[in-house]
């Protein structure tokens, strides 16, 4: 093949490919940069790591951040086991099962995805409030309180998800089962979990994704600082334009990041199987 034809059908693929690569990085780089700079700032200079220095990342252990970082693992790792669960159980009625309100709760799931659970924080704020006279462990400045928050938005997109991956699963493995004298939760249990962990494996690492970086909720429900999420504690280090710490901020963006990486690349053989078998068969 010539250049010029290489080029013309596969050449310009190549740079689109390293300009979004590009783009992509470049955000991530500066803030790397900003993290490794003790000035504490983004604006004092526009050359690259032009200082390196490890104060930054010090200067967190003076603060709550790894308070923060612990509040956020627990309620992040809570909601996407919580969510696999209770995800997959309604996933596996509405495949297997046939009763009136199928298509209805179906449907119903479909409508309620669309509007985002940030829509009724006001709702959620009042609920907690009178919830909390009852029962204090789920009123407000809770984090088991946040943990059913967002396990009230679990359903949905996820739901349909895992609908359309318990659908691929042969009914005949049921069927086997039944002779055998399985119930429907030895069937569940012991085998269609097994058959369907890829799409598992989707579920928790969106579900930790989202529950990770979610600020508006978190700011809502948690009131002091010491059961503050990191998205909650980084952004009050910005807040107020006049003491804000960008370099702080920066560090402790780039170590909030860590988790996210390490979950996904521990799950990354699982991702495309997962999501391209759950989107085409419903």
């Amino acid at each position: 093949m010539s250049f010029a034809r290489w080029a013309r059908e596969l050449g310009w693929r190549h740079l689109v490919g390293v300009l979004a690569a590009a783009y992509a990085v470049f955000p991530l780089v500066y803030v790397l940069s900003a993290s490794l700079s003790a000035s504490g700032t983004l604006t004092g200079s526009n050359e690259l790591f032009a200082e390196v220095s490890g104060a930054n990342y010090v200067a967190l252990g003076g603060t709550k951040f790894w308070t923060w970082m612990v509040n956020t693992l627990v309620i992040g790792i809570a909601t996407a086991v919580g969510t696999v669960l209770m995800g997959a159980a309604a996933a596996y009625a509405f495949s297997r099962f046939r009763f009136t309100g199928r298509r209805l709760g179906l449907t119903s799931l479909l409508i309620i995805q669309m509007f985002p659970q940030m829509l009724a924080f006001v709702a959620i704020f009042l609920l907690l409030i009178s919830l909390g006279q009852v029962v204090p462990a789920l009123g407000l400045n809770s984090k088991l309180a946040l943990i059913c928050v967002y396990l009230g938005g679990a359903l949905g997109v996820n739901t349909f998800l895992m609908y359309g991956f318990f659908n691929t699963v042969p009914r005949e493995l049921d069927e086997a089962a039944k002779i055998d004298g399985a119930t429907h939760a030895q069937t569940y249990w012991t085998i269609i979990l097994r058959m369907v962990t890829p799409i598992l494996a989707v579920v928790a690492l969106l579900s930790f994704i989202s529950t990770f970086g979610e600020f508006i909720i978190a700011r809502v429900v948690l009131q002091s600082e010491s059961n503050w999420t990191l998205a909650v504690g980084l952004y009050g280090w910005v807040s107020d334009l006049l003491e804000a710490n960008w370099g702080l901020f920066a560090a402790g963006a780039v170590l909030s990041a860590l988790p996210v990486l390490a979950l996904f690349l521990f799950l990354q053989k699982y991702i495309v199987g997962g999501l391209t078998a759950g989107s085409v068969k419903g």
